[in-house]
């Protein structure tokens, strides 16, 4: 019993630290437009490497409860519900999408890197559907219009942010694997 009360408090820190990592890296921001290039995504693909589909895509979703409790950890340090209802909140929402499509392939290929790389792009690609389709609607904008201001110039600085995570994640899993902080429940 007490053996499972201690690897729940684990759990909930790890999400916690995750959570945490999510509300230091995702303000940093630079804006471009309607949407501003974040470090979010490479947040989350780095919480569900280190954690899992589920446990990351928990802290995934602390951190946007935490958002819009207001507390500024949105990009360019913004908070509120007003963010969910403005035109970026369907990329918050997609978060969660994100985490989930992102965890569940990586899982399922048992972390192999080709793997982890095709998992980030479908949670991306899945994020990016959700939050292009509210974007249209908010702004009463064409499809065109949304990709060219909310995917296109994002791309490349995506990849780059998959690519520093298929580095970093493994790294970090291995090492807190070896120093037996990571079980198969992780």
């Amino acid at each position: 019993m007490e053996k499972q009360r201690s690897r729940s408090i684990y759990q909930l820190c790890m999400m916690a630290l995750m959570a945490g990592v999510m509300c230091f890296l995702s303000p940093i921001a630079i804006p471009i437009g309607a949407v501003p290039i974040s470090l979010s995504f490479l947040a989350i693909y780095l919480s569900v490497y280190i954690l899992g589909m589920k446990m990351g895509t928990v802290s995934c979703m602390v951190y946007l409860l935490l958002g819009f409790a207001g507390l500024p950890v949105f990009s360019g340090y913004t908070g509120g519900v007003a963010k969910l209802a403005g035109p970026t909140g369907g990329y918050l929402v997609g978060y969660i999408f994100l985490a989930l499509i992102c965890g569940w392939i990586m899982e399922k290929s048992s972390y192999q890197l080709p793997w982890c790389f095709v998992g980030m792009a479908a949670g991306s690609a899945a994020a990016y559907a959700f939050g292009t389709v509210w974007f249209m609607i908010v702004m009463d904008c064409s499809l065109v219009a949304a990709l060219s201001q909310c995917v296109i110039p994002f791309l490349f600085g995506d990849f780059l942010k998959m690519a520093a995570a298929s580095v970093i994640g493994p790294q970090v899993r291995r090492r807190l694997k070896l120093a037996g902080l990571l079980d198969g429940h992780c």
